[in-house]
């Protein structure tokens, strides 16, 4: 979410709902809906798996599962 405000978190898959839709469970055992955006092949998600998720401050209720992030570069590199 390009909004102001908008904060990652981690979590894991607890459920697959369908439709690009998960359950995932926070570290705090909040258990937002996890949603996949775009129209882009959808990524082998499941059960277990950790993500991270962009929430709005305004809905905590929901957010966006971010997929495809390539892990920034160590400092030796």
């Amino acid at each position: 979410m390009a909004g102001e405000g908008a904060f990652e978190v981690e979590g894991v898959i607890v459920e697959v709902m369908g439709n690009r839709t998960f359950r995932v469970e926070l570290a705090n055992g909040h258990r937002p809906l996890g949603f996949v955006a775009g129209r882009k092949s959808l990524p082998a998600l499941g059960a277990g798996d950790k993500v991270r998720l962009v929430l709005s401050p305004y809905d905590l209720s929901q957010g966006r599962i971010l997929v495809g992030q390539v892990p920034s570069p160590s400092p030796d590199e």
